[in-house]
């Protein structure tokens, strides 16, 4: 950071209110991030100054790389702040360099839902050599709630659920847990990884750690809430979070792949037997440009929630966009993405 960014830190904001080490990826390179225990959000760096001055605040936050990408974003003159009322909480960042180009209530923490799905299929990519290893499905997969492999609504099911002792590949559980959001596939793998899920969220909130996340903790491979509200409440991300872990996973493509694979996709048990049908919850890969697939989420604790990974018109510049707790999520997403790639240029 040059000596007049820290000026103009020290003129924004106390000195002892926050302190802050951004966290970025370019070409795979982390910095290492650090943020003051005294202020646990960022709310008075990107909401709490006035409306004039949200672009240097939110600039201030810009993700330092240790060597400067071949393209940054640029935010144009004169645009004016997204405004998301639906969304209680809002980011979108570039997905290459983790420049911060929206932000709203960022590092509130609150429950995600099945957005912590993708932070179990990095998890997946990163210790499981062969996709095709087998798993063997137990008891307590098969009867968690929620959506399963078959049923892509609780209490509607279209195929075969998975059985007891019925065997099924890594590559084809991960199918269904991105593509269909299916607990039960979450768990099982989770479980298979780590022996037990509570040691799978061990490994999980390990990777958030390395990863530098400080407003996150994972307690299920699903991101179902906990049957005690306490303790549920005990488990959460933060918009900013899931968008990192979103950026972050951009380097496994076999993931994004998995989200834009079409509805009605079929897995079947390694023995042939079994035939499972999977839709796909994504209601927008046909309806947006340059899509690269997207992750919902919802439980009655973190209400409704979508990340969503597009790039830009030359595809080359690629943005993360999360909303969480919006009733509106599936247009306020478009709005979203609409802002930000007429809002901003990379150079």
């Amino acid at each position: 950071m040059g000596i007049g960014a820290t000026i103009l830190m020290i003129a924004f904001f106390p000195l002892n209110s926050f302190l802050l080490f951004h966290e970025s990826w370019a070409g795979g390179r982390q910095v290492q991030a650090d943020f003051s225990t005294e202020n646990k959000s960022i709310q008075g760096l990107a909401q709490g100054v006035e409306t004039e001055k949200k672009p240097e605040a939110i600039k201030l936050l810009k993700a330092q790389a240790v060597d400067d990408p071949q393209y940054q974003p640029v935010r144009k003159e004169g645009v004016s702040d997204l405004v998301l009322p639906n969304a209680h909480a809002s980011v979108v960042i570039d997905g290459d360099t983790g420049t911060i180009l929206h932000y709203n209530e960022g590092r509130t923490q609150r429950q995600i839902a099945s957005l912590t799905k993708i932070m179990t299929a990095v998890l997946v990519m990163e210790n499981v050599k062969d996709l095709n290893e087998a798993v063997t499905i137990d008891e307590e997969a098969v009867y968690i709630e929620g959506t399963k492999i078959g049923c892509p609504r609780s209490g509607y099911c279209i195929s075969p659920r998975l059985k007891v002792g019925e065997k099924i590949s890594v590559k084809s559980l991960l199918q269904a847990m991105l593509m269909n959001s299916a607990n039960d596939a979450a768990l099982a793998l989770g479980k298979h990884i780590s022996g037990t899920e509570e040691e799978f969220a061990d490994l999980m909130n390990k990777k958030a750690k390395e990863l530098g996340l400080v407003d996150t903790k994972f307690c299920t491979a699903s991101g179902l809430d906990l049957d005690d509200e306490e303790a549920a409440a005990k488990c959460y991300s933060s918009a900013y979070d899931i968008a990192r872990i979103g950026a972050y996973s951009l380097r496994y493509d076999t993931i994004w792949k998995m989200f834009r694979m079409p509805n009605n996709s079929i897995v079947t048990s390694l023995d042939g037997k079994i035939e499972h049908t999977i839709l796909n919850t994504d209601l927008a890969l046909d309806q947006i440009s340059n899509v690269y697939g997207g992750k919902t989420g919802f439980t009655p604790m973190a209400g409704y929630s979508l990340l969503m990974a597009v790039s830009d018109p030359s595809t080359k510049h690629r943005i993360i966009v999360v909303v969480l707790d919006d009733p509106q999520r599936w247009q306020d997403i478009r709005t979203a993405i609409d802002w930000t790639l007429n809002s901003y240029s990379w150079r």
